[in-house]
């Protein structure tokens, strides 16, 4: 058997101490090693054991993908991840498990793939169990919780789109590495035949094919302007990938599947503005500063944030994120999850998570530490937005959009930055929804969850008028 490659990463340690803003003697109490062993790796004059690359990958997980690994420990890495699901109870040796990527490369691969499909199964299982248990009396999704659903179960990611839009985006960047209006506009024009008019306009975008003509509204902000032009270059550019990842989506009705091109549109364009391996660097670089980050690429915020919800690239994935859109009713209008954290998919979200609050305080970021009924602690930041209509016979519309990460990456989320994220710094307790949240002690409750059976004191009276029994025998409760 040929000896496996040895792992000298004597420079991306030295990088990644160096980004982190660590001593040798810091990094090396990490590690549980001495200085001088860290000196010694540092130097490539010793190369990493596998008890040292996974401690690395588990403390900084983000910058493990960017290590220059071989193979078998990028697959030894994957089979880390895998087997770290609570659904196994007992740890594996970090030694074996680069063994068994050594010596065992065809079974390591098959069980990271079984593990995947099992994730997914079990996130498609909790979806039918959730329409079935709705309030629509056939329980069946909607074409758009369909759509929804296909991209939570594709991680927020299209591997094809992305790589074709960022190939768009090459063929067109200026000096300042970005797309502008006029190179999109100068684009359509030449490669499509495509006049681009900017006039104020009850449509965000327009087009005549007699025409050839493309009618974009004026009164929206610079970003959405270029988003639009992105948009109709996508048409134009990206309609054969496209049709081909709505057929073969699995989507029932072909209203769900034009929905789905319609989302894969954006998806792109917003992918063409923001090109996956830059914007990721810039990402890191900047440490998911949505606002920082929006000037470099002349983006709006909540384009950024969502960009930053797609980097679920294989081998060169962004920090994982939670991020979603709330409207002034407390509506989840968009939401994807790539952190444990999940969002009520029927029902409004937890009164008590902050972005209930940014709704009704524009252009202002707030910051969060919040808990989950699992004890898993978040950082979370939310912005109210307001989206001019350019006119005065229009409302403007007002949302607020939220971003968050777990705490335990919290030195790569420039937010927690004013937020205490030891374990002993208090957290705003959270759940899903009150329709599914087990807290018995919360005085937000705006009603009882629908698997718990209530209790009503007529001579006794707390913020919340019943209380909640022991989960056990006895009536679900309905919505």
């Amino acid at each position: 058997m040929t000896q496996r490659p040895r792992i000298f990463a004597g420079s991306q340690l030295r990088k990644l101490r160096n980004r982190k803003g660590l001593q040798q003697t810091d990094l090396a109490a990490l590690l549980a090693i001495s200085s001088s062993y860290l000196s010694q790796l540092e130097h490539d004059d010793r190369p990493l054991t596998p008890r040292l690359a996974e401690k690395l990958a588990t403390l900084f997980p983000v910058d493990w993908q960017d290590f220059e690994l071989d193979e078998t420990e990028h697959l030894a890495d994957a089979l880390r991840q895998a087997v770290a699901d609570p659904v196994f109870a007992d740890p594996v040796p970090p030694a074996t498990l680069t063994r068994i990527a050594e010596q065992q490369p065809a079974f390591a691969r098959r069980f990271v793939e079984l593990h995947e499909i099992y994730r997914r199964t079990s996130q498609r299982l909790e979806i039918v169990d959730e329409a079935i248990s709705a309030e629509s009396p056939t329980g069946s999704r909607l074409p758009w919780e369909e759509v929804r659903d296909w991209f939570h179960l594709s991680n927020n990611y299209v591997d094809r789109l992305d790589r074709e839009a960022e190939a768009l985006h090459h063929a067109m960047a200026d000096d300042t590495h970005n797309v502008s209006t006029g190179s999109l506009r100068d684009y359509l024009q030449e490669l499509h035949g495509v006049n681009v008019v900017l006039d104020q306009s009850d449509t965000l975008r327009a087009y005549d094919a007699s025409t050839q003509t493309l009618v974009i509204d004026a009164g929206q902000p610079a970003a959405g302007i270029r988003f639009q032009l992105a948009c109709h270059l996508v048409a134009c550019s990206l309609s054969e990938p496209i049709d081909d990842i709505a057929a073969s989506s699995g989507l029932r009705t072909a209203t769900a599947r034009a929905l789905l091109k319609l989302g894969l549109a954006n998806y792109a364009a917003g992918a063409i503005l923001m090109p996956y391996e830059r914007f990721r660097r810039t990402a890191r670089e900047y440490r998911n500063d949505v606002d920082r980050i929006s000037s470099i690429y002349r983006t709006s915020f909540e384009q950024t944030c969502h960009r930053l919800s797609t980097l679920q690239r294989s081998g060169s994935r962004g920090l994982p994120v939670f991020f979603c859109r709330v409207d002034m009713a407390g509506n989840i209008t968009k939401r994807h999850s790539a952190t444990r954290l999940q969002f009520a998919r029927y029902g409004g979200g937890c009164p008590l998570w902050i972005v209930h609050e940014a709704v009704a305080i524009p252009d202002r970021v707030l910051v969060q530490m919040a808990e989950t009924p699992d004890g898993v602690r978040y950082v979370s930041m939310a912005k109210g937005l307001v989206k001019t209509t350019g006119r005065f016979d229009r409302q403007p519309r007002r949302y607020a959009v939220a971003l968050g990460c777990e705490a335990k990456h919290a030195d790569e989320f420039i937010y927690a930055d004013t937020l205490d994220t030891s374990p002993a710094g208090s957290a705003t307790p959270i759940g899903p929804s009150c329709r599914i949240c087990p807290r018995a002690d919360c005085d937000q409750r705006a009603y009882p969850p629908s698997d718990h059976a209530i209790a009503i004191d007529h001579h006794r009276r707390s913020v919340v008028p019943y209380d909640l029994e022991k989960q056990g025998p006895g009536p679900a409760r309905s919505d």
